[in-house]
């Protein structure tokens, strides 16, 4: 079974910079793209990035272009996401989640597995 665990989330200010790391287990995490959402309260969960098999290729949400980095370091199976001049706006819980194929998407129905979370809050 396959097991997406996040962590590197916390309390930032606004301007700051966080990285986000989801340990991948359970099957072979060289072969499947990966992706970052997140969820405000209220709002409806929402595509971030997504990253390659083999980390080459990415795609982001409009929102966080030229903020964000979506990495993956397939020796360690992990993936992150490295957040620079975060805005209030970007506070949610981030979610990593895999597919079960090597194509990237942006929709949150063609994803498989899914971790638990992580808390981002950015203040004032």
């Amino acid at each position: 079974q396959v097991q997406l665990v996040e962590s590197g989330g916390g309390l930032v200010q606004a301007g700051g910079s966080l990285r986000l790391s989801c340990a991948a287990s359970g099957r072979t995490f060289s072969s499947y793209a990966m992706g970052w959402f997140r969820q405000a309260p209220g709002k409806e969960r929402e595509f971030v990035a997504a990253i390659s098999r083999g980390g080459g290729t990415t795609n982001y949400e409009d929102s966080v272009k030229g903020r964000f980095t979506i990495s993956r370091d397939n020796a360690k199976n992990t993936v992150y996401l490295q957040m620079n001049s975060l805005k209030p706006e970007d506070t949610a819980v981030y979610y990593c989640a895999q597919r079960n194929t090597i194509y990237m998407s942006r929709f949150g129905h063609e994803y498989d597995y899914w971790g638990q979370g992580t808390q981002v809050t950015v203040s004032l």
